[in-house]
């Protein structure tokens, strides 16, 4: 953040609290160029947002904040407001993160995804959804393109052979054929580790402004397939699961068969792992953050042993084994 932008947001906030002494230290930054500090004064804490209007847009912030209050979904109230300058005040929902909490304490892995699973339910029976724009196949598509574009060709520094760009658009029309046939709900888009916070209640949810209508596995995938951290798959399976049967109780519209439904979400899993390597790629090339090459091991790892289960894929991990200069002879895995 830019000096500039800094004392403007002071100015604001001292004309909130007239009088008033306060400090304000970074608290997190995102992939955007949103930026977000505490505000500490007496003794209460909250959290001013900056996004630079040139570049952000404050208000679908506030209406998916406004859906999910409504929905009882632990999310920050807005206090202030100034959508010209783009600045937002909000309470404070703590500097401890899921994925804090997780490293530190593993063995709560399974009441803190069990809090997750049960407001990501509340998020998908959300009203409003006819509000929010709509997870269409050109955007799914854009998202699948930061692949070759990003991944391939500026990291890798890699030019696709004719042979492997058809493999790559015909995998990328059946991924495309399988999440578009999924029932649509509410999507966070990033309901994840660091996007969740140790709250009362359990647990504050963040970072929802780019919500859309679209697949329902996609968040249970973001949540339990998390670029940041591991689970085995028998955790992962069982998380599934346990959604799966509060879903289904709840009314939500997922298939009553759990293998069909286990399946769209592992498919759905390729395309947000294929997009996250693309959007980890350009984060580094372009923006500069090489923080996330360190999670780019962990997202291929997701993406490879789901393509090894699904023979429909197998072409496609032909060309990630050539594109990794990996023998395809080492790979040998069950396939449904």
């Amino acid at each position: 953040m830019n000096l500039e932008r800094l004392e403007m947001l002071d100015q604001w906030i001292s004309t909130i609290f007239p009088g008033k002494q306060f400090s304000l230290v970074p608290a997190s930054a995102d992939a955007s160029f949103r930026r977000y500090f505490r505000v500490t004064m007496d003794d209460q804490t909250l959290i001013a947002m900056d996004a630079p209007p040139q570049q952000e847009d404050c208000t679908p912030f506030l209406h998916v904040a406004d859906i999910l209050s409504q929905a009882d979904v632990h999310v920050p109230k807005v206090l202030a407001k100034d959508l010209k300058q783009g600045f937002l005040l909000l309470s404070d929902l703590g500097n401890i993160t899921f994925l804090q909490a997780l490293n530190a304490q593993p063995e709560k892995a399974h009441s803190l995804y069990q809090e997750a699973t049960d407001a990501l339910i509340k998020m998908q029976l959300a009203q409003q959804t006819d509000t929010l724009p709509e997870y269409s196949k050109a955007l799914l598509s854009n998202e699948l393109n930061l692949f070759p574009d990003w991944y391939v060709a500026k990291h890798l520094e890699t030019n696709l052979t004719a042979d492997q760009q058809n493999v790559i658009a015909s995998t990328f029309d059946q991924i495309l054929q399988n999440v578009l046939s999924q029932p649509k709900v509410f999507v966070h888009r990033d309901y994840h580790s660091r996007n969740l916070m140790v709250t009362t209640p359990n647990p504050g949810v963040i970072d929802f402004q780019d919500a859309v209508y679209g697949p329902i596995t996609y968040d249970l995938v973001s949540l339990l397939k998390d670029a940041y951290i591991h689970w085995d798959e028998e955790y992962i399976l069982d998380w599934t699961i346990r959604y799966w049967e509060k879903a289904r109780k709840t009314g939500l519209p997922v298939t009553s068969d759990f293998a069909l439904f286990y399946r769209d979400f592992e498919w759905m899993g390729v395309q947000r792992h294929i997009k996250v390597l693309g959007i980890f790629a350009r984060l580094y090339h372009r923006d500069g953050k090489d923080s996330y090459l360190n999670d780019m091991p962990l997202v291929m790892e997701y993406l490879r042993k789901t393509c090894e289960r699904y023979h429909e894929l197998h072409h496609f991990l032909n060309v990630l084994d050539e594109l990794a200069h990996i023998d395809p002879d080492e790979n040998i895995g069950y396939t449904f």
